[in-house]
């Protein structure tokens, strides 16, 4: 027998002989590979961690670092080809072909259906195009998918205010700060809407 024989023998063999038991040591460092692996938080438990964080945030610059975090989850649908076909559209808007976008947004859709910033993202594009009643109805369902969205939110009385629907639109900012009390913007336009319905009551 060659040499070169003997050496892929004694390769194989230990693989024809069947697994390796592992060593107790072995053994308790691959329990605790797969203990730490398990223990990841999910997206759902960092989100539930972040929005703990937004909603105890006074400070508006921390508050604002958290919500960018919350917005970097809120992007990864968990898979690449759907993230790519966002960043398709992302580029489509940003050199102004709003068409190109829409169908790339819909698709994602169609192929994701629960992946909330695809809705969030197409809610966006049909406020951008005047369609406020498709944006709306995004919108709707954006939320239903993540009450939380503060992004919706905000979207939601933007058309609202828009629309002359003051009252509405002050319950929708309202909402906004029971999630992310720190921003500034939505503490404005509470501010802005509550002094103009008093106005029209007295």
């Amino acid at each position: 027998m060659s040499a070169m024989k003997r050496f892929l023998l004694s390769l194989l063999i230990p693989l024809l002989a069947g697994p390796m038991v592992p060593t107790r040591a072995e053994a308790a460092d691959l329990a605790a590979v797969d203990k730490s692996a398990t223990s990841l938080p999910t997206q759902k438990e960092r989100l539930d961690q972040l929005f703990t964080e937004l909603k105890h945030a006074r400070d508006p610059a921390a508050a604002t670092e958290i919500s960018q975090r919350i917005r970097i989850e809120w992007s990864d649908s968990g898979s690449a080809s759907i993230n790519l076909l966002v960043q398709w559209a992302d580029k489509a808007i940003a050199d102004n072909k709003r068409a190109a976008a829409m169908d790339l947004l819909d698709q994602v859709i169609y192929l994701s259906p629960h992946y909330v910033e695809g809705w969030n993202r197409r809610a966006t594009l049909h406020f951008v195009m005047g369609s406020y009643r498709k944006s709306m109805s995004d919108i709707n369902r954006v939320l239903a998918l993540e009450p939380r969205h503060f992004g919706a939110m905000a979207g939601m009385a933007a058309i609202l205010t828009s629309a002359g629907e003051d009252e509405l639109a002050l319950r929708a900012w309202e909402r906004f700060l029971e999630v992310y009390p720190a921003d500034r913007q939505a503490q404005q336009q509470v501010g802005e809407l509550s002094e103009k319905l008093a106005g029209k009551r007295t």
